[in-house]
């Protein structure tokens, strides 16, 4: 086998690979969509390349070898001391653009590409990151013993093993001077300590959201806003503190979203505190839909008291009205009311069973077209009517029956 020959590339399959063309699914919230793959002489045109490793840690690089370098190869690049490990995830005019939005001007931050990852480099990175998690339970207890108010959530060793990155969360200040050096003395490695922020921490674990899909901030977000309760006053959600936190016990990164659109929709309805006269009664907000424009107002303050739902024009309408002193009849007027475009039920007042009582009808006809034949047929006269028998007698000559029999004689005394 010829190991000079041999590149190592990360796989398109279930371990979060890359993929063939210009989206990657290496480090996802890291992505940069390179629409600019397809130009030709794109990846002549500079020699920088961007290379992401572990989590969300990514870094530009000089190919002073001129090495054939694409998506996907992993590469053994500069570092301080010795070198890492990591992945392609860029190349070409695009890799300029990055740096610039990295606002690295230093030339002394970009290092430089050394080779294709060897054999032996693979096997010391392995090693390296099998002692990751073994290394960040045991660093947990030294900080425990030491009373330091922090977290370390995640370790990440360099690619040779001589250094490792330990990430933490704190919420004050910590002095964690001696804890670097029982680290250094414990693990033998040049120590490097870096504070995280909760939603960092929650995109580096991931997990499901209450939305029922993947988090927000372990697959395409890089920058984190602050999140104020304001957001959720401008969309009208309840203050629920349970509601409003997500996975990282922070207000929701996704409030933030939809905020400016509510707040440009708000703009055109009526305030709060407005009371809409009328005729009849005076009507107080109940509730609102915002981004629908419509308004339910009740009589009451506090109860829902004869509900009506209006249009915000129409609100505006009557408070206009109210400032001229004058009072429609009802707050859905008949020349102001809009067609409603909610679909309607054509069938809601008929009976399903209108159908049965016409089947019902038909057999009754039929049943009594006989019996007015029957009728309209001239009677017929009864037997023994000719002949003079007791068929046509008057009812006081004619013989009692016997229990016998009906023709049977009646017994001599």
């Amino acid at each position: 086998m010829d190991y000079k020959n041999l590149k190592y590339k990360i796989s398109t399959g279930c371990d979060r690979g890359l993929c063939i063309k210009a989206c990657g699914r290496q480090d996802r919230q890291l992505n940069t969509y390179d629409w600019l793959a397809d130009v030709p002489g794109n990846q002549e045109s500079t020699d920088l390349v961007e290379v992401q490793f572990k989590n969300t840690r990514k870094g530009y690089y000089h190919n002073v070898n001129n090495l054939e370098l694409k998506k996907g190869d992993i590469v053994a690049v500069e570092a301080n001391p010795g070198h890492d490990i990591g992945v392609v995830t860029l190349t070409g005019r695009l890799v300029k653009l990055q740096i610039k939005k990295a606002n690295l001007k230093s030339s002394d931050d970009i290092k430089r590409v050394y080779r294709h990852a060897k054999p032996v480099d693979m096997e010391k990175y392995r090693e390296a990151k099998s002692r990751e998690h073994a290394t960040m339970i045991q660093s947990r207890q030294i900080a425990k013993d030491l009373g330091l108010q922090m977290k370390i959530g995640d370790v990440e060793y360099q690619g040779d093993g001589n250094k490792a990155i330990f990430y933490y969360i704190a919420d004050e200040r910590v002095d964690f001077r001696q804890l670097i050096k029982d680290l250094a003395a414990t693990f033998h490695v040049r120590i490097e300590m870096k504070q995280i922020g909760a939603r960092q921490e929650a995109g580096r674990i991931g997990g499901t959201g209450p939305c029922g899909r993947e988090l927000c901030c372990a697959t395409w977000m890089k920058n984190f806003v602050s999140v104020s309760t304001n957001a959720a006053r401008f969309q009208d959600i309840s203050l629920n503190p349970q509601k409003l936190a997500g996975m990282c016990a922070k207000l929701k990164c996704c409030l933030n979203y939809e905020v400016d659109d509510y707040i440009e929709a708000s703009k055109k309805m009526p305030s709060k505190e407005i009371v809409l006269q009328t005729q009849d009664s005076d009507y107080y907000i109940f509730k609102t839909d915002i981004l629908a424009g419509l308004i339910t107002y009740s009589t009451d303050k506090r109860l829902a008291a004869n509900l009506e739902t209006i249009s915000s024009e129409r609100a505006l309408q009557i408070i206009e009205m109210n400032k001229r002193g004058e009072k429609p009849v009802s707050l859905t007027d008949d020349d102001q009311q809009k067609p409603s475009t909610h679909p309607v039920d054509l069938l809601a007042g008929e009976n399903i069973a209108r159908f049965d009582k016409n089947k019902k009808k038909k057999k009754s006809k039929t049943s009594r077209q006989p019996q007015a034949k029957a009728s309209q047929a001239p009677a017929a006269k009864p037997k023994g009517a000719e002949n003079g028998s007791k068929g046509n007698a008057p009812r006081h000559q004619r013989q009692p029956k016997s229990k016998e029999g009906k023709n049977s004689e009646p017994k001599q005394s």
